[in-house]
């Protein structure tokens, strides 16, 4: 059996300093939450399974993403390290996999070039590629669109959003993540924006639909506001690997906390 795995996510915006963690809700309204390179270090000695850091306005500011940083934070980690925002090339890639990183999260390069998925993949692998999927519910229900039933009964069907969720697309979430694993990902992180620093719990819906659909490993992100929630990504969202951010960086729950909690309900992590 493979084991689910805990993965802390470094939200990071360009600061004076250089790069700053920060978490906010729905990507808005962010409180500093501390230094990537200490978060980082401390992520990794704590048992955390991977790391992602993900330049969170790199694309909106139409920006590269902050290399210096990324080397800085692989320095200090012996753990497998994605790094998403703002790439929109191969040569970035490059850069950024030089830099220390093991895989690269593409989102808005990917939703405006789909090709993007297929080329980057045969080039560094597939294992190298996750493709980051920001998603929102629509209760405009279309015959064309993916419809799923919702905890309360209702039906929606979940849009894509680009720019850090700022911008809806009009693609259906499920058919998107459907065609990036045709086109070479090896990995979804699916964030719900309904959920993201709500702390309300994952969106298990969405997650669950698009971890019994596809081959490829669902890392679950959005809304982690205690260890249940984790346990529920894996145990109704039926994700490979969950992500939080606040409930780490501000100290509510360690990842040795986590790990237990889950090992005591029957989810296989390594401890």
């Amino acid at each position: 059996m493979l084991t689910k795995r805990i993965i802390p996510c470094l939200d990071v915006t360009l600061d004076k300093e250089g790069g700053c963690v920060v978490k906010g809700i729905e990507f808005v309204n962010l409180k500093e939450a501390g230094d990537p390179v200490e978060l980082a270090k401390r992520y990794n000695e704590h048992g955390a399974d991977e790391l992602v850091f993900l330049d969170i306005t790199a694309s909106h500011e139409k920006r590269a993403t902050m290399i210096e940083v990324i080397e800085r934070t692989a320095n200090e980690v012996f753990i497998p390290l994605t790094v998403g925002g703002g790439i929109s090339s191969i040569n970035a890639i490059r850069s950024i996999l030089r830099a220390g990183a093991d895989k690269v999260s593409i989102n808005t390069a990917a939703v405006k070039n789909p090709e993007f998925v297929r080329e980057s993949s045969e080039i560094f692998g597939s294992q190298c590629i996750v493709t980051a999927i920001d998603c929102k519910r629509n209760f405009d229900i279309k015959k064309d669109r993916t419809i799923i039933e919702l905890e309360n009964g209702r039906k929606a069907w979940y849009e894509v959003v680009i720019y850090g969720g700022r911008t809806p697309t009009g693609i259906d979430a499920v058919q998107w993540a459907q065609k990036v694993e045709e086109l070479g990902s090896g990995e979804i992180l699916l964030t719900s924006m309904d959920r993201d620093g709500t702390k309300d719990g994952y969106d298990l819906p969405i997650t669950r639909t698009l971890s019994e659909t596809l081959d490829i490993p669902i890392i679950a992100s959005g809304g982690a506001g205690n260890l249940e929630h984790m346990y529920e990504a894996f145990s109704e969202g039926k994700a490979d690997a969950a992500l939080a951010a606040s409930i780490f960086h501000f100290g509510e729950y360690t990842i040795g906390e986590a790990k237990e909690y889950l090992w005591k309900k029957g989810v296989a992590v390594r401890v």
